[in-house]
Protein backbone atom coordinates (compact mmCIF):
# COMPACT_ATOMS: atom_id res chain seq x y z
CA UNK A 1 0.00 0.00 0.00
CA UNK A 2 0.83 3.43 -0.28
CA UNK A 3 3.18 5.21 2.08
CA UNK A 4 0.40 7.60 2.44
CA UNK A 5 -2.13 6.79 5.31
CA UNK A 6 -2.07 9.35 7.15
CA UNK A 7 -2.99 9.98 10.93
CA UNK A 8 -6.65 10.38 10.58
CA UNK A 9 -8.82 11.79 13.16
CA UNK A 10 -11.40 8.94 12.77
CA UNK A 11 -8.60 7.20 14.45
CA UNK A 12 -7.52 8.74 16.92
CA UNK A 13 -6.51 6.94 20.23
CA UNK A 14 -6.54 10.14 22.43
CA UNK A 15 -2.53 10.96 22.96
CA UNK A 16 -1.37 13.81 22.59
CA UNK A 17 1.49 13.52 20.18
CA UNK A 18 -0.48 11.71 17.19
CA UNK A 19 1.48 9.39 14.80
CA UNK A 20 1.30 9.06 11.60
CA UNK A 21 3.30 5.65 10.35
CA UNK A 22 4.33 6.96 6.49
CA UNK A 23 6.21 10.09 8.03
CA UNK A 24 9.52 7.38 9.29
CA UNK A 25 9.53 6.21 6.49
CA UNK A 26 9.20 8.90 3.63
CA UNK A 27 10.77 12.09 5.75
CA UNK A 28 14.45 11.71 4.56
CA UNK A 29 13.58 11.36 0.91
CA UNK A 30 11.37 14.59 1.11
CA UNK A 31 14.06 16.14 2.76
CA UNK A 32 16.40 15.61 0.42
CA UNK A 33 14.67 17.12 -2.29
CA UNK A 34 13.58 20.04 -0.17
CA UNK A 35 17.29 20.91 0.02
CA UNK A 36 17.21 21.68 -3.25
CA UNK A 37 14.18 23.72 -3.40
CA UNK A 38 13.29 25.50 -0.77
CA UNK A 39 15.16 29.19 0.01
CA UNK A 40 18.07 29.54 2.24
CA UNK A 41 16.09 31.83 4.36
CA UNK A 42 12.46 32.62 5.52
CA UNK A 43 9.66 31.36 6.23
CA UNK A 44 7.64 28.16 5.01
CA UNK A 45 4.27 27.60 5.70
CA UNK A 46 3.36 24.26 5.85
CA UNK A 47 -0.39 23.83 5.24
CA UNK A 48 -2.11 20.32 6.77
CA UNK A 49 0.33 19.75 9.00
CA UNK A 50 -1.33 16.53 10.51
CA UNK A 51 0.48 14.83 13.55
CA UNK A 52 2.91 17.76 13.75
CA UNK A 53 6.08 14.87 12.95
CA UNK A 54 7.10 16.52 9.88
CA UNK A 55 7.20 19.73 10.65
CA UNK A 56 9.52 19.08 13.61
CA UNK A 57 11.82 16.98 11.76
CA UNK A 58 12.10 19.43 8.82
CA UNK A 59 12.64 22.68 11.21
CA UNK A 60 15.26 20.88 12.77
CA UNK A 61 17.03 20.01 9.35
CA UNK A 62 16.63 23.65 8.11
CA UNK A 63 17.70 25.82 11.20
CA UNK A 64 17.61 28.98 9.22
CA UNK A 65 14.00 28.36 8.39
CA UNK A 66 11.09 29.40 10.26
CA UNK A 67 8.26 26.87 10.08
CA UNK A 68 5.00 27.81 10.51
CA UNK A 69 2.72 24.64 10.48
CA UNK A 70 -0.52 25.08 9.99
CA UNK A 71 -3.92 22.35 10.75
CA UNK A 72 -7.83 22.84 10.67
CA UNK A 73 -8.18 19.88 13.23
CA UNK A 74 -7.64 21.37 17.06
CA UNK A 75 -6.32 17.72 18.41
CA UNK A 76 -4.02 18.25 15.19
CA UNK A 77 -2.86 21.36 16.34
CA UNK A 78 -2.30 20.18 19.92
CA UNK A 79 -0.15 17.67 18.77
CA UNK A 80 2.25 19.42 15.92
CA UNK A 81 2.58 22.01 19.49
CA UNK A 82 3.60 18.96 21.04
CA UNK A 83 6.20 17.66 18.46
CA UNK A 84 7.87 20.98 18.51
CA UNK A 85 7.77 21.77 21.67
CA UNK A 86 11.59 23.24 22.37
CA UNK A 87 11.93 23.91 18.71
CA UNK A 88 13.37 28.01 18.36
CA UNK A 89 12.49 27.53 14.85
CA UNK A 90 9.00 26.39 14.93
CA UNK A 91 5.53 28.76 15.18
CA UNK A 92 2.68 27.79 17.12
CA UNK A 93 0.37 26.12 14.62
CA UNK A 94 -2.57 28.13 13.69
CA UNK A 95 -6.15 27.04 12.41
CA UNK A 96 -5.78 26.98 8.66
CA UNK A 97 -8.89 25.36 6.23
CA UNK A 98 -7.08 25.58 3.10
CA UNK A 99 -10.76 25.83 0.95
CA UNK A 100 -10.91 29.07 3.15
CA UNK A 101 -11.08 32.68 1.16
CA UNK A 102 -9.42 34.13 4.14
CA UNK A 103 -6.18 32.97 5.74
CA UNK A 104 -4.42 34.25 9.07
CA UNK A 105 -1.26 34.84 7.23
CA UNK A 106 -0.13 37.37 4.38
CA UNK A 107 3.03 35.89 3.16
CA UNK A 108 5.68 33.16 3.14
CA UNK A 109 8.34 32.23 1.00
CA UNK A 110 7.58 28.71 0.04
CA UNK A 111 4.62 26.52 1.04
CA UNK A 112 4.64 22.99 1.47
CA UNK A 113 1.72 20.57 1.54
CA UNK A 114 2.35 16.90 1.85
CA UNK A 115 -0.70 14.21 2.01
CA UNK A 116 -3.48 16.40 1.60
CA UNK A 117 -4.70 16.38 -1.97
CA UNK A 118 -6.43 13.40 -2.01
CA UNK A 119 -7.80 13.35 1.93
CA UNK A 120 -9.66 16.68 1.30
CA UNK A 121 -12.55 17.80 -1.09
CA UNK A 122 -11.18 19.02 -4.21
CA UNK A 123 -11.89 22.55 -3.14
CA UNK A 124 -9.57 22.09 -0.62
CA UNK A 125 -6.54 21.99 -3.57
CA UNK A 126 -7.96 24.86 -5.40
CA UNK A 127 -7.81 26.87 -2.16
CA UNK A 128 -4.43 25.71 -1.66
CA UNK A 129 -3.31 26.94 -5.32
CA UNK A 130 -5.06 30.36 -4.52
CA UNK A 131 -3.32 30.68 -1.30
CA UNK A 132 -0.22 30.26 -2.85
CA UNK A 133 -0.56 32.93 -5.49
CA UNK A 134 -1.75 35.05 -2.98
CA UNK A 135 1.47 34.88 -0.32
CA UNK A 136 4.54 33.74 -2.11
CA UNK A 137 7.02 35.71 -3.67
CA UNK A 138 7.80 36.04 -6.99
CA UNK A 139 9.37 32.70 -8.13
CA UNK A 140 8.29 31.34 -4.75
CA UNK A 141 7.86 27.36 -4.58
CA UNK A 142 4.70 25.58 -3.95
CA UNK A 143 5.67 21.80 -3.27
CA UNK A 144 3.09 19.06 -2.97
CA UNK A 145 4.00 15.71 -1.99
CA UNK A 146 1.46 12.31 -2.13
CA UNK A 147 0.02 10.21 -4.62
CA UNK A 148 -1.06 10.83 -7.74
CA UNK A 149 -2.53 9.67 -11.01
CA UNK A 150 -0.79 10.25 -14.65
CA UNK A 151 -2.64 9.62 -17.78
CA UNK A 152 0.38 8.12 -19.28
CA UNK A 153 1.88 6.19 -16.23
CA UNK A 154 0.13 3.15 -14.99
CA UNK A 155 -1.27 3.40 -11.45
CA UNK A 156 0.21 0.83 -9.25
CA UNK A 157 -2.10 -1.27 -7.63
CA UNK A 158 -1.26 -0.37 -3.86
CA UNK A 159 -2.27 3.50 -4.93
CA UNK A 160 -5.59 1.85 -6.75
CA UNK A 161 -6.44 -0.03 -3.31
CA UNK A 162 -5.67 3.25 -1.15
CA UNK A 163 -8.04 5.49 -3.20
CA UNK A 164 -10.72 3.09 -3.16
CA UNK A 165 -10.33 2.84 0.46
CA UNK A 166 -10.19 6.96 0.79
CA UNK A 167 -13.56 6.96 -1.48
CA UNK A 168 -14.86 4.55 0.41
CA UNK A 169 -14.15 7.25 3.73
CA UNK A 170 -15.38 10.25 1.95
CA UNK A 171 -16.48 10.07 -2.10
CA UNK A 172 -15.36 13.71 -2.27
CA UNK A 173 -11.65 12.49 -1.25
CA UNK A 174 -9.50 10.04 -3.93
CA UNK A 175 -5.96 10.41 -5.87
CA UNK A 176 -5.88 13.53 -8.55
CA UNK A 177 -4.54 13.43 -11.42
CA UNK A 178 -1.02 15.67 -11.91
CA UNK A 179 -2.65 17.21 -14.92
CA UNK A 180 -6.00 18.29 -13.33
CA UNK A 181 -4.35 19.60 -10.57
CA UNK A 182 -1.62 21.48 -13.09
CA UNK A 183 -4.44 22.89 -15.08
CA UNK A 184 -6.10 24.63 -11.88
CA UNK A 185 -2.41 25.90 -10.54
CA UNK A 186 -1.60 27.82 -13.52
CA UNK A 187 -5.10 28.96 -14.11
CA UNK A 188 -4.37 30.78 -10.73
CA UNK A 189 -1.28 32.07 -12.25
CA UNK A 190 1.29 29.44 -10.81
CA UNK A 191 3.27 27.51 -13.57
CA UNK A 192 4.67 23.95 -13.43
CA UNK A 193 8.33 23.51 -12.41
CA UNK A 194 9.16 19.90 -11.14
CA UNK A 195 7.55 16.28 -10.74
CA UNK A 196 9.70 14.10 -9.13
CA UNK A 197 9.83 10.36 -8.43
CA UNK A 198 9.52 9.53 -4.71
CA UNK A 199 9.81 6.37 -2.96
CA UNK A 200 6.63 4.22 -2.17
CA UNK A 201 4.36 5.25 -5.55
CA UNK A 202 4.73 9.02 -4.53
CA UNK A 203 5.29 12.03 -6.57
CA UNK A 204 6.60 15.47 -5.47
CA UNK A 205 4.77 18.51 -7.86
CA UNK A 206 6.59 21.64 -7.48
CA UNK A 207 5.18 24.77 -8.46
CA UNK A 208 6.55 28.39 -8.40
CA UNK A 209 4.77 31.84 -8.98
Amino acid sequence: MSDSTPWIVAEDTGAERKHAPATLRNRDAIVAELRTLLPDRGLVLEVASGSGEHAAYFAAAFPDLTWQPSDPDAAGRASIAAWSAGLPNVEPPFDLDAAAPVWPIDAADALLCINMVHISPWEATLGLLHGAMRLLPPDGPLILYGPYRRADVATAPSNEAFDHSLRERDPRWGLRDVAQVTDAAEQRGLRFAALIEMPANNLMLVYRK
